[in-house]
């Protein structure tokens, strides 16, 4: 599988992006809930007339090419090296379990 790579050569998040997941999911779920407005009983009576499944999964699937697109305009660069972290003196020590394991 190639790298993904921005115009100037750098390695982006691609597939990994959290938002081409969670686009990925609200459109999954846009078009199911289009396909039920669009051919499922509507039910009018119970949402005061308004094809709640079909205005739904409109929403959801507007959703999902806004989030598509924003990572797909702006990808998150992934540096080439990541300086390693210092000791963290906040961070709470391991314990030691008992028996001196």
């Amino acid at each position: 599988m190639p790298d993904q790579t921005t115009g100037t050569g750098k390695k982006t998040a691609g597939a990994f992006d959290i938002r081409n997941i969670i686009g990925l999911l609200l459109g999954t779920y846009g078009v199911i809930l289009l396909l039920a407005g669009l051919f499922a009983d509507k039910s009018l009576d119970k949402t005061g007339g308004v094809n709640a499944n079909l205005w739904t999964g409109l929403a959801l699937a507007v959703a999902a090419v806004v989030f598509l697109g924003w990572a797909r305009l702006k990808p998150i660069v992934v540096p080439e090296e990541v300086e390693k972290a210092g000791d963290d003196p906040t961070r709470p020590a391991p314990r030691r379990r008992a028996g001196g394991h």
